[in-house]
């Protein structure tokens, strides 16, 4: 079996019988927050029963934190079961986005049946998204997949840009889908958030639990839409009961937990600022990212090399547009944040 993402610890224990420092997935350094995970044991006495199919309560939660209708929110299994809903439902046939990007847009499209036209990024450039990425969305255009920021290169769309392609859409009749899992980790998440114009627009945002919350395991993400048709057709095209209960009551918890932002709205910009300057001092090639992770540029067999020192790095050769060489850190606590910095100066080119 192949895995195409970071995170995966247990093939790593499997075969180095240990558990590695993981700066291959992008989660909150803290993990869950102890009212979360609260939360979730104590859901757990009545998991013997079916979870809520609707996920009434957390929609109904989600609802009064985002003064939007309950009617416009969907929950999967994570951010990643909602982008294949979204493609057996909607099955464009003719789908576009900008790469490199994650992965799974491409593979739930593919998975339904549908064609994805790529505008490439420019290394040159950064991998900044410019106005010529407006080009490609045509009259055919059904669909198109952004994610802000971006995964893996971490650069926000700005602000103007991302109104004309949401103009563009509408007037082509695509949907725009935005993915902002990662929005929270921004430094002024609602400058670049095209929440504001949810209503009156073809317009679909993904969000998850999964990253800033911490609760990967836990599977739990969210879409919004004003098209409550489309969100039914996409309830139905997967198979019941996606949200489990106890993801259900973490969610929730989730909602309440403003200690765990602050620290985060802390921590998140100057270790990012910290380990970007790190690596280039060590010679790296780093992209000015605004998440909580770095894209850089180092040597092929960096990542097996920190591998087997007990560090995983996310090595992005699978990532369309990118070659080897280029990888993805997360960042994380100071502490570990030096770890990987004295470990990769070993390597450096």
């Amino acid at each position: 079996m192949t895995w195409g993402h970071g995170g995966d610890l247990p093939g790593y224990e499997r075969k180095y019988g240990r558990i590695p420092l993981d700066f291959s997935a992008n989660v909150s350094p803290f993990g869950m927050p102890e009212n979360v995970w609260q939360a979730a044991a104590e859901a757990l006495q009545e998991a013997h029963n079916y979870p809520d199919p609707f996920c009434r309560e957390l929609r109904e939660a989600l609802s009064a934190k985002l003064c939007v209708p309950a009617e416009w929110i969907l929950c999967g299994n994570g951010a990643s079961d909602l982008i294949y809903r979204l493609a057996y439902a909607s099955r464009p046939g003719h789908a576009y986005m900008a790469v490199p990007t994650f992965s799974e847009y491409r593979a739930a499209l593919e998975a339904a049946g549908c064609r994805a036209a790529v505008h490439v990024l420019k290394e040159e450039n950064d991998f900044e998204l410019t106005e010529a990425f407006l080009e490609g969305i045509t009259p055919d255009t059904k669909l198109v997949f952004l994610c802000q920021p971006n995964n893996p290169t971490g650069r926000a769309v700005k602000a103007g840009l991302l109104r004309r392609i949401l103009k563009k859409c509408d007037d082509a009749g695509a949907l725009l889908v935005m993915d902002e899992c990662f929005l929270p980790f921004m430094e002024k998440p609602e400058e670049y958030s095209l929440f504001p114009y949810l209503q009156g627009h073809r317009l679909l945002i993904l969000r998850a639990f999964t990253k800033y919350e911490g609760m990967a395991g836990l599977r739990l993400g969210y879409c919004l839409c004003e098209n409550a048709e489309l969100l039914e057709k996409m309830r139905r095209a997967g198979p019941p009961w996606p949200v489990s209960s106890v993801a259900q009551a973490a969610g929730i918890a989730a909602l309440r937990d403003e200690e765990t932002r602050v620290r985060l709205r802390e921590l998140i910009p100057a270790e990012r600022t910290r380990l970007a300057d790190g690596l280039r001092e060590a010679g790296y090639r780093v992209i000015c990212g605004e998440a909580n992770f770095l894209l850089f540029y180092g040597e092929e067999n960096l990542g097996r090399r920190l591998k087997q020192e007990g560090i995983l790095i996310r090595d992005c050769r699978n990532f369309d547009g990118l070659p080897a060489g280029w990888y993805r850190t997360a960042v994380r606590t100071p502490a570990e944040n030096r770890k990987l910095l004295e470990a990769v100066k070993r390597y450096a080119m």
